[in-house]
């Protein structure tokens, strides 16, 4: 059986929004004025809590990565508590994603989000069952681009095939590459990056073009 590895932020649903009201829960409780902006700091939300930390002190003039590691747990006890207003999937995720399972793929998810708030998210969005497995950050002791939460991914779906993964960073195409598969940028992300420039296997526009280079790349 082929697999097809996706990442979550990002890839299949934009958690932009609610990933930034958390980090402005921080800078509230850290007495600080800065905020960000989900219109215009949704790159910088998809690079993890850490980097939204960072990028408000930054902004406030008071860089501190003492406060960084201070405030990273409430960033994400914060979020936990609201995972769900704002983020959505992407159009054509959940139909794609179920076509690909129908024609005999198995699907699954590799992220960098930790592996109990990927869980909740994708439950609350009502398509965690249509992936055979999920990895996050602290599935294991090592995350994307290390190769080891990939492979995870793919073997605990039973798949002994061919495999590629789909995602939107330079981070994506890295564990792609150190593992010798595909992969599939999505140009949708915000913020996005130019992921032609990252040289993949394959680039997407919109959810409806991934079965076409699915196929194409591996069978």
């Amino acid at each position: 059986m082929r697999c097809v590895v996706f990442d979550l932020d990002g890839t299949l649903a934009d958690t932009s929004g609610d990933l930034i009201a958390a980090a402005n829960v921080c800078f509230d409780g850290m007495g600080l004025e800065v905020r960000l902006d989900p219109a215009v700091d949704g790159g910088i939300a998809l690079r993890g809590g850490r980097a939204m930390l960072r990028a408000g002190l930054e902004r406030a003039g008071t860089p501190d990565e003492a406060l960084v590691d201070r405030w990273y747990q409430p960033l994400l006890d914060a979020y936990a508590g609201a995972l769900d207003v704002h983020t959505r999937l992407y159009p054509g995720a959940e139909e794609v994603v179920e076509g690909l399972r129908g024609a005999g793929y198995a699907v699954s998810v590799c992220t960098n989000k930790p592996e109990a708030l990927a869980e909740t998210l994708l439950t609350r969005l009502g398509v965690r069952g249509m992936f055979g497995a999920l990895v996050g950050a602290d599935t294991l002791p090592t995350r994307k681009p290390d190769v080891a939460p990939y492979w995870a991914a793919v073997e605990r779906t039973g798949a002994r095939g061919p495999s590629l993964l789909v995602g939107d960073s330079d981070t994506d195409r890295k564990t792609a590459a150190a593992a010798g598969v595909p992969c599939v940028l999505v140009t949708f992300a915000p913020g996005a990056q130019d992921v032609h420039a990252l040289s993949p296997e394959a680039v997407i526009d919109h959810f409806h073009e991934l079965p076409a280079a699915v196929t194409r790349l591996i069978g």
